[in-house]
């Protein structure tokens, strides 16, 4: 499963998605993570309702399940929901490596429901009457 991450340093989810310089793309499963991608954003991207910054970051994060961020506005987090893309808020600045430290312990026991059907983003379902 791909994890987003909205950042201005790499090392910490400290960014509004709109305005962040980067977004760091992870791979991870119960037995580990690592750094796919981490994609940098030029330009004016403090500009409020400028809705064409958006459209490369959604583009860049299409295959991940989950997005960190510090803020997300309105317009944003609708368009990144219906990339079936799960937006989580930070309260405050967090370490990516701690996030997804964490994120390792739930999938190695029962997730959440919100969290399964993360994981479930990118497969088919499959649906079976013949075992009744």
């Amino acid at each position: 499963m791909k994890i987003a991450f909205a950042t201005q340093d790499l090392q910490r989810v400290d960014a509004h998605f709109g305005w962040a310089r980067n977004i760091a793309v992870y791979e991870i499963s119960p037995q580990g993570f690592s750094l796919v991608e981490a994609i940098q954003f030029d330009g004016d991207l403090k500009e409020d309702g400028n809705e064409d910054k958006l459209a490369p970051k959604i583009e860049a994060i299409k295959d991940c399940a989950i997005l960190y961020v510090a803020a997300i506005g309105g317009s944003a987090a609708a368009r990144v929901v219906a990339n079936k893309i799960h937006p989580i808020k930070v309260n405050e600045p967090e370490a990516i490596a701690e996030i997804l430290e964490k994120l390792q312990e739930v999938l190695k026991g029962a997730p959440p429901p919100w969290l399964r059907k993360a994981l479930s983003k990118g497969s088919e379902r499959e649906l079976n009457f013949d075992e009744e």
